[in-house]
């Protein structure tokens, strides 16, 4: 198993930006993990919000950030990010990283979890 532990939350105007970052650390090349950003809001499941595969480098959006949000990694650091621009208040919400050693990035697919960052978007 990876080890993960997100930083960078707070709280910020709608409108504005912060990035989320997700450094691991365990035995296995960081480079062949897939990482997922999700989220969970008070009352609410769990969602996805992207993923990118580690080889390749394809990347994945839920319709909800497409075009606001972009995750990126630097597998020299062991570190995804997640770019958030132009947040709205429905983005509130406690961000998750998490890690899948392959390609797949469905959810179920993650074994590895973050303890979760709090992001909070006031109007």
């Amino acid at each position: 198993q990876v080890q993960l532990v997100e930083s960078g939350g707070g709280l910020v105007q709608a409108g504005g930006s912060l990035r989320l970052s997700c450094a691991a650390s365990g035995r296995r090349a960081f480079s062949w993990y897939t990482m997922g950003w999700f989220r969970q809001a008070p009352g609410q499941e769990r969602e996805f919000v992207a993923a990118m595969i580690g080889s390749g480098g394809s990347t994945y959006y839920a319709d909800s950030v497409k075009g606001r949000f972009t995750i990126s990694r630097d597998n020299a650091k062991n570190t995804v990010y997640l770019q958030m621009n132009s947040l709205k208040p429905e983005d509130t919400a406690v961000y998750y990283c998490a890690a899948h050693y392959g390609s797949n990035w469905s959810e179920t697919s993650f074994g590895s979890w973050g303890q979760g960052t709090q992001v909070t978007v006031s109007s």
